[in-house]
């Protein structure tokens, strides 16, 4: 996946089975600055936190979520999700428990991961807090 940072003139290009995220600075296109964060491997599809800072991306054959802070340039933290998360690019709603989460369904099982993803909620945040059951199927 590529996505634009809405922080810095960057891209943020996930190379899928290396496990990098390569953040592709084109301030100058003649002299492109790159920066690697090493993530998890056989990342793939995703999407931004409400804050637009945190894009959230899915490692599914590692069962695992990168969240990559774009302001600072930096890997947050990789969660332990279901089997074959595919997000697609995710879904923001503000939980009356957890406040604002991140949800993604998976392919290999029939849940739905909701990630907290707020500060202001510390205990919650960059955390699976809840674990929905879906109808069968993975988010087919």
């Amino acid at each position: 996946s590529i996505v634009a940072s809405h922080f810095h003139p960057e891209f943020v290009v996930n190379v899928k089975e290396t496990g990098q995220t390569k953040l592709v600075n084109y301030s100058d296109l003649n002299n492109l600055k790159i920066t690697t964060i090493y993530t998890a491997r056989f990342l793939h599809d995703g999407g931004f936190d409400s804050t637009h800072r945190y894009f959230l991306v899915a490692a599914n054959q590692s069962n695992k979520i990168v969240v990559v802070d774009t302001k600072d340039d930096k890997l947050v933290k990789i969660i332990n999700v279901g089997k074959i998360p595919h997000p697609g690019r995710g879904a923001n709603f503000e939980h009356p428990k957890f406040g604002p989460v991140w949800a993604t369904g998976h392919l290999g099982d029939d849940t739905i991961s909701l990630i907290g993803t707020d500060e202001h909620h510390a205990q919650y945040t960059w955390k699976v807090v809840q674990t929905l059951k879906g109808q069968g199927g993975g988010s087919l």
